[in-house]
């Protein structure tokens, strides 16, 4: 197989892995066995696709593919032979390619409020989410999770016998499932956001269709529940970071700093979409939520017209209230950076040094990155140069270690 045919299989499949898993968990109600079954197609692609070449519609091919996995696999296994009895009719008949991806939007919200059940632990239900959805290795979950892989392992593997013990279907969202599970979705949909504004690893910075699929699960889940604040606030969120998006890497796809983006490649039209949710959300009433604060510090980059003309003493205040509500290690950073571009770097390094000794952040690289800048700002410069080399052998994504060694080298010797 060429690298070129792997490259876009892996590309086909991280973009439409959620959708055939989604439909695959609606018809046999059994979300560890529907990704069985995705995968299986996956591979008959794998030896398929090198040598027939790559269908005109991949995503149909492996989701009929799957499909047609799905009724073998019934037939096949006795144990499954009560849910063949049942679903068979519903498989014979169910619909050809182009009908299967008519209704595929409700099956990956569907998917994801199955993995967000209460009866698994709230670390099992993100985890469980990241890696079906979001087709995230265990590493990458692990990193974003800030724990060892092998607890991550654990957590999937453990999640998916208990909702197969306890018989958990994948079925429409009842009014009571949506209530108790929001919160838990709401997280994993951010998440998927982040891993494609940001990705983890790989040779691509940004990973725009999880970026798009976030912001389409976000406004269905407006539509569902007009009257929840925290849904319009963490839309505003996705709406105000992705405006930047243009303007956030170069022709090389090497990641921009947000101080030296070019703002007039900033989308404005979204930039006034995500305001508008902020508004939305603040009118809602209610005590200011996480993702509230979150979108309202975006909203501070969004309307400075410069960088100088940011107010960040503005958002070190939004971060310190964002740390009483979340207690992460995370928004500490965030604050300590933040500080420092208010206040000066040193009351910046003050705040982070503590950070540096934090087993959560022990090998989280963008707080070797941030002590970088900061130490740069304070004309520091060996000691900045230092950091960002640790920083850069730290990420798994090429194009940020590449922006990193970059920025060490503009440091000197």
């Amino acid at each position: 197989m060429t690298t070129a045919i792997a490259r876009t299989i892996d590309a086909i499949w991280k973009m439409e892995a959620a959708r055939i898993i989604g439909g695959l968990a609606r018809r046999v109600r059994d979300v560890g066995l529907a990704e069985d079954l995705a995968q299986d197609a996956l591979i008959a692609a794998l030896e398929q696709w090198p040598a027939k070449g790559i269908p005109p519609n991949p995503g149909a091919w492996l989701a009929m593919t799957a499909r047609n996995k799905a009724i073998d696999r019934l037939r096949r296994d006795a144990n499954l032979r009560r849910k063949l009895d049942e679903l068979g009719h519903e498989l014979e008949d169910s619909a050809m390619p182009a009908e299967i991806a008519e209704g595929i939007q409700d099956d990956v919200l569907r998917l994801i409020f199955t993995a967000c059940h209460p009866l698994l632990p709230h670390e099992a239900q993100i985890a469980l989410t990241l890696r079906i959805v979001c087709g995230l290795t265990t590493e990458e979950i692990a990193r974003a999770q800030l724990v060892p892989e092998p607890t991550v392992q654990q957590r999937i593997v453990r999640a998916k016998k208990k909702l197969a013990d306890a018989g958990i279907g994948f079925n429409d969202i009842a009014p009571e499932d949506f209530d108790a599970r929001l919160g838990a979705v709401l997280q994993v949909i951010y998440l998927i956001y982040n891993e494609g504004y940001s990705a983890s690893s790989g040779s691509s910075y940004l990973r725009l269709s999880l970026c798009e699929e976030a912001l389409r699960l976000a406004r269905m889940l407006v539509h569902m529940a007009k009257e929840e604040a925290e849904i319009h606030a963490l839309l505003a969120l996705m709406e105000l970071q992705s405006s930047r998006a243009r303007a956030r890497t170069d022709a090389t796809g090497t990641p921009i700093p947000l101080p030296e983006q070019n703002r007039n490649h900033w989308d404005r039209l979204q930039i006034a979409r995500g305001l508008k949710s902020l508004e939305t959300s603040r009118n809602l009433g209610g005590p200011p939520g996480v993702y509230y604060l979150q979108a309202a510090i975006a909203a501070c980059h969004a309307r400075a017209v410069t960088p100088d003309a940011t107010d960040w003493p503005q958002i070190s205040a939004l971060y310190s209230l964002l740390f009483e509500l979340t207690q992460s290690p995370v928004v500490r950073l965030n604050h300590a950076v933040a500080v420092g571009m208010a206040y000066g770097p040193s009351s910046g390094l003050q705040l982070l040094a503590p950070l540096q000794t934090e087993a959560a952040l022990r090998d989280y690289h963008p707080l070797w990155a941030a002590r970088g800048e900061l130490l740069y700002r304070a004309e520091r410069h060996a000691e900045a140069r230092a950091a960002f080399e640790t920083a850069a052998g730290m990420t798994r994504n090429a194009p940020e270690k590449t922006a990193l060694l970059a920025r060490a080298a503009a440091c000197g010797q």
